[in-house]
């Protein structure tokens, strides 16, 4: 797949991301090593994964410390995002959009992550107690000030608009339109899978009209749709899966049918393939924005995944892919 770069800080699309955050958050606490998460950052790197995505909420602080390391010795061969906007406490996360906050909190990125510039600055969620225009025009001095080449939004997730009754990205958008009139919108990072297909309907088209990049979060579905977790496996109690209305037992035995499509396209390519490259090839063609940004901690995975651009998916895969059953939740 043919590479380029969009958007004023020149994020690359046609490539595979490495979404950060389970070296070190939101996946069992048990198997985040240290050394380890440095050499899948290595890998991924070397493997041509360009975009290394984090925030500062992960750990929280930890996972920019740990990235920090790598880009002291590689800065020149990664493209790097962070996000602001949400604080860790004790039991529960709140969001602060305050200026003064946002301006502290990136030079605190910069520190941790041993850069003098952060390529894309994400707005993780907006503060609904102050007017998201205030947050976002203070996120612009910071591009201003050279400390940010560019901004982008991170969409609320598919639970939380599900409570609301309004269509899964109706917010975000409406927040996009106001944002956009204070300066621009580099990116937009939503989730995007074969088992959550929602953001082709409204987000990705309002991206690419407008020459907005596409971060697509979770594309292998929090690490279903690799194929390697088993129905009622149980997960540690720090992990999202363990709270997740896909992830219970009865749900992952009842999504097992979309995990068996994969496989079977990846088997009619041969060697190489798996469900894994199959998603994100997937991921990878629902537009010329797009950028997948899988989550691992492990390096063969990394590797595996940056590798999924050269899996060419056929008019028939394609066509099975959406004959694939919709995924199913507890929430249905």
């Amino acid at each position: 797949m043919e590479r380029r770069a969009i958007g004023a800080a020149g994020l690359e699309v046609g490539a595979v991301g490495l979404g950060c955050m389970p070296m070190s958050w939101g996946y069992s606490g048990s198997q985040q090593r240290g050394d380890r998460s440095l050499r899948t950052v290595h890998s991924a790197l070397d493997a041509g994964s360009t975009l290394l995505d984090t925030a500062d909420m992960f750990g929280p602080f930890t996972n920019e410390l740990l990235l920090g390391r790598v880009l002291k010795e590689r800065r020149t061969d990664a493209f790097v995002s962070t996000k602001v906007g949400l604080l860790v406490g004790d039991q529960h996360i709140v969001a602060n959009g305050r200026p003064g906050y946002v301006r502290r909190a990136c030079d605190a990125s910069l520190r941790r992550l041993q850069t003098d510039v952060i390529d894309l600055y994400q707005l993780h969620r907006a503060d609904p107690e102050v007017p998201v225009e205030e947050t976002w025009g203070a996120m612009a001095e910071l591009v201003r000030a050279g400390k940010v080449r560019a901004l982008g939004m991170c969409a609320v997730g598919a639970r939380a608009s599900r409570r609301s009754g309004g269509h899964l990205h109706e917010g975000t958008i409406r927040q996009l339109e106001r944002m956009q009139q204070v300066f621009p919108v580099s990116a937009v990072q939503a989730e995007l899978s074969v088992w959550s297909p929602e953001a082709l309907e409204r987000l990705l088209p309002w991206c690419e009209t407008r020459g907005v990049g596409f971060l697509a979060a979770m594309p292998l579905g929090n690490g279903f749709l690799t194929g390697t977790l088993t129905p009622g496996q149980g997960f540690e109690p720090d992990d999202v899966r363990a709270r997740h209305p896909r992830f219970t037992a009865e749900m992952m035995a009842a999504n097992q049918p979309v995990v068996a499509g994969l496989r079977r396209i990846a088997a009619r390519h041969g060697a190489g393939a798996t469900p894994a490259r199959v998603a994100l090839a997937w991921v990878l063609g629902q537009g010329r924005h797009v950028v997948p940004v899988p989550g691992t901690k492990r390096p063969q995975w990394a590797v595996e995944n940056a590798g999924a651009g050269e899996l060419k998916l056929t008019a028939y895969d394609l066509a099975e892919i959406a004959g694939l059953p919709a995924a199913r939740g507890s929430w249905d």
